[in-house]
């Protein structure tokens, strides 16, 4: 098992353990928008749901300097810009990639 897989499926376990349910790449991108939006809420409708995971997204996706925190709408949700266009690659490396950059992302926040 690589390092990558070995430290995902950790992190994965200790989320489980807070939230109840192990987060897949969707749940843990969602996560990552909840962390970034900032306010705790229980009931996020689908749309919103949506932009959570496109901010967590963004926000995994400024580690490798591919988009930049531009700041917060009237409402407080923060907003990116693209600086640079992500590869083209395979599904399969676009998830590895953007897996990678959410480890990185808990590891900032002492998670793991």
């Amino acid at each position: 098992m690589s390092v990558l897989t070995l430290k995902w499926e950790s992190l994965r376990e200790k989320l489980a353990a807070q939230f109840g349910k192990k987060p897949d790449l969707q749940g843990m991108l969602f996560l990552i928008g909840v962390d970034e939006l900032g306010k705790i809420k229980t009931d996020f409708n689908k749309e919103e749901k949506q932009d959570l995971i496109h901010i967590g997204i963004c926000k995994v996706l400024t580690y490798g300097g591919y988009y930049e925190f531009v700041g917060l709408d009237e409402d407080g949700w923060p907003h990116y810009r693209a600086i640079t266009n992500v590869p083209v690659l395979k599904l399969s490396e676009q998830e590895e990639i953007i897996r990678s950059y959410a480890i990185h992302h808990f590891e900032q926040l002492g998670m793991i």
